[in-house]
């Protein structure tokens, strides 16, 4: 190729790249205006609670997410209490973004008010919470307590925690790796090149899944936001890490930085793309999920990888073209000096004694190991993984989760948040009967449009309606339901309670369904459950097949998904211990176990085939042994490096004070470590050299006559 075009070429590829940056940069701060953190909306279609929200508004006036305003004084509230609540009522009926306001509602006991306050369908609720809030404020009498709560309430509360995701998570995460960075190479260049190709195919991830979203292709809500940028940066990093290692071997071996980046792109290519796409089909397989949650994740997720990998098999290579020598300044290779000794009397460093470790004790090494991870699994007993409620969501301060708790103690605690039931017109004093028989259930109404509170009451004796001037709203045969709980709506007790109404309800008109904020609840942790079930094998079975394929081999790729699956259970038993025991969280949801599951299998099979396809290579030079010792010493650096730089990624997402993002940001920290330290350095290193050729089976390396 010309000197013309070996300037040319990589100038060009940042020049694209550049002009991509330009473009996708500004999306960072808009991804937020097509999220959705309503979780009705992850629901699949076939589940009832998405099927009465998609009919309620035949039954009633189409609006959105309903405020609870619950107003307290201990002793009592007085007569000018009173007034201000109904002031306040008027105020906030006055509002554009809210809809109707009920009557003042009066506990039993005098301690408390309630104001239903219920927001238009194209109010942002998170905007609308926010201002009825400062009204509330506004309003309250010395010595009286205000708070805003219910579904409405908890969306805000939901939507300020995933705020910090578009800046802080970010910050956090690009500061940490470029400390792990300068740490490791001890330049000042070369981590800013690679942290600028992470960025960069952050910025093109995030433009696709933007007008993917914004054409209702895929949904995006503050988790998948969260997680595509922490994936992003730490899959782009890892990546960069091992062609950077590739590049600075081949300046040894190459005068010129042209032919360098030829040597590094033959050795990197295969295992980074290999390890991509393996990352790419492992969060791909979340499609199989009902959840909408979990399957817009997989291709987003996909996205992220499939950008990572362009990124750093093209922008990457470009630029330490660019900068060649200088970009490892003051450490830079020079051409013609000795590589490092990886294995016999000579050989010095951490690796080096790792070896040697292994190669006398390989068979101790991997018991110890084995039984080391299996110990930590245990913790597995006591993981409570079958959902949380809604209230537990945010980590910290929650005046939805304190309004909750002061409107359950004066007023129903299924208040404002009511199931919903949608059954046969024909039967409506049966079902009324139904309803009220269940334990748990405080009261019942019937939805109807021409009521001024939208409702009428509701007997068991035939006659709903009526006296309250309106009557049951009928459409296509049907009537629309509304049960008060006693519980709160997202309490365990609210849940059963909304499964025993399932039950009771079908007796009496089997076509009926079921639905509300609880009954969300119980479709989604069923269906996570399910889901769990069903993608974690298929994972398995995928990335099992993929191992075959590219090492030619059927025991390696056995070896490598166990010591897998024993790192995921022995990092998810810590997870579960510390949950209950150090952090003394109340449960975790469905999902976690399956996110972790993977990420930690996806990438742990990332390092898998960086150690494996080097040990491979040497093995067909220098016999199996010798392979496994010397794709140690190669690889150690690197893979130790990428590991701590993907476990700072993660732990990043700590800071975003959500449950679900900090349970998944300790097990996958966690379980990347111990996949970095124990079963990449130790563990599969020690059964490979145990296994000998046996482990290459059934390879030409697995026969006797080939080449040592």
């Amino acid at each position: 190729m010309s000197r013309f075009l070996r300037i040319i070429l990589p100038a060009l590829v940042i020049v694209v790249w550049l002009a991509i940056a330009s473009v996708g940069g500004p999306f960072f701060g808009k991804i937020s205006e097509v999220s959705t953190n309503d979780q009705t909306s992850f629901l699949p279609a076939s589940a009832d609670a998405t099927k009465v929200q998609e009919r309620a508004s035949e039954f009633r006036q189409a609006s959105g997410a309903p405020a609870i305003i619950v107003l307290e004084r201990d002793g009592g509230l007085t007569a000018a209490d009173q007034r201000a609540a109904t002031t306040l009522a008027q105020r906030l009926g006055d509002r554009d973004d809210v809809q109707g306001v009920s009557p003042v509602i009066p506990s039993e006991d005098g301690d408390a008010v309630e104001i239903v306050a219920t927001l238009t369908q194209s109010a942002d609720t998170g905007d609308a919470v926010e201002a009825v809030r400062a009204d509330v404020e506004d309003a309250l009498p010395s010595g009286v307590q205000g708070y805003v709560t219910g579904p409405a309430g908890f969306t805000a509360d939901l939507t300020e925690a995933f705020a910090g995701i578009d800046g802080l998570l970010l910050g956090v995460a690009l500061a940490a790796v470029f400390v792990i960075l300068i740490i490791v190479y001890r330049s000042p260049l070369l981590p800013i090149l690679v942290l600028g190709t992470a960025t960069f195919a952050l910025c093109a991830s995030i433009l696709v899944v933007w007008w993917l979203a914004k054409a209702d292709i895929v949904t995006v809500n503050g988790q998948v936001q969260g997680i595509l940028s922490i994936l992003v940066i730490g899959a782009a990093t890892d990546y960069a890490l091992l062609y950077t290692a590739r590049f600075r071997e081949a300046l040894r071996d190459h005068r010129t930085g042209w032919d360098a980046t030829k040597a590094a792109l033959r050795g990197s290519l295969e295992p980074i793309l290999a390890s991509g796409g393996t990352v790419i089909v492992g969060v791909l397989c979340l499609l199989l999920s009902d959840l909408n949650s979990n399957k817009a994740l997989g291709p987003v997720a996909a996205i992220g990888i499939a950008f990572s990998l362009l990124a750093a098999l093209t922008l990457l290579p470009a630029l330490l073209l660019a900068f060649r020598r200088a970009a490892f300044w003051p450490l830079r290779p020079k051409y013609g000096s000795a590589h490092p000794v990886l294995t016999g009397p000579d050989a010095r460093g951490v690796w080096a004694r790792v070896g040697r470790l292994v190669a006398r004790r390989s068979r101790v090494v991997w018991i110890v190991c084995t039984v080391g991870l299996l110990a930590m699994g245990t913790g597995l007993v006591g993981l409570k993984a079958d959902g949380v409620p809604q209230s537990d969501l945010v980590i910290g301060s929650s005046q939805a989760r304190d309004g909750q708790d002061v409107l359950a103690d004066h007023f129903p605690g299924g208040s404002g948040s009511p199931v919903q039931v949608i059954g046969a017109a024909s039967r409506t004093d049966e079902l009324a009967a139904a309803i009220t028989g269940v334990d748990g259930v405080d009261s019942v109404v019937a939805a109807a449009k021409d009521a001024p509170s939208g409702t009428v009451p509701v007997t068991t004796s035939g006659n709903p309606g009526g006296a309250a001037g309106g009557t049951p709203t009928v459409s296509r045969g049907d009537v629309l339901l509304e049960a008060t709980l006693s519980d709160p709506a997202d309490s365990d007790a609210a849940e059963q309670t909304v499964r025993a109404l399932r039950t009771a309800v079908e007796r009496v008109d089997p076509g009926a369904i079921v639905g509300g904020a609880t009954a969300t609840a119980v479709d989604t942790n069923d269906t996570g459950i399910r889901d769990r079930t069903l993608i974690i094998p298929v994972v398995l079975a995928v990335i099992l097949l993929i191992l075959m394929l590219l090492l030619r081999s059927i025991v390696a790729p056995l070896v490598l998904i166990g010591s897998v699956i024993v790192s995921f259970a022995a990092a998810l038993g810590v997870g579960a211990l510390v949950f209950d025991h150090v952090f003394h969280f109340p449960g975790a949801d469905p999902s976690v176990p399956l996110y972790s599951f993977v990420f930690l299998v996806a990438l742990g099979v990332d390092y898998n085939i960086f150690l494996m396809t080097r040990v491979r290579e040497e093995a067909l030079q220098h016999g199996p042994h010798e392979g496994v010792l010397r794709g140690l010493g190669v690889t150690g650096g690197v893979i130790t490096s990428a590991g701590v730089v993907l476990a700072a990624t993660f732990a990043a997402l700590g800071v975003i004070p959500i449950l679900f993002l900090v349970q998944i940001a300790f097990v996958v920290a966690f379980g990347v470590l111990l996949d970095t330290i124990v079963v990449r350095s130790l563990l599969v290193p020690a059964l490979a050299y145990d296994l000998g050729r046996r482990a290459w089976w059934p390879s030409r390396l697995s026969r006797p006559a080939h080449h040592m």
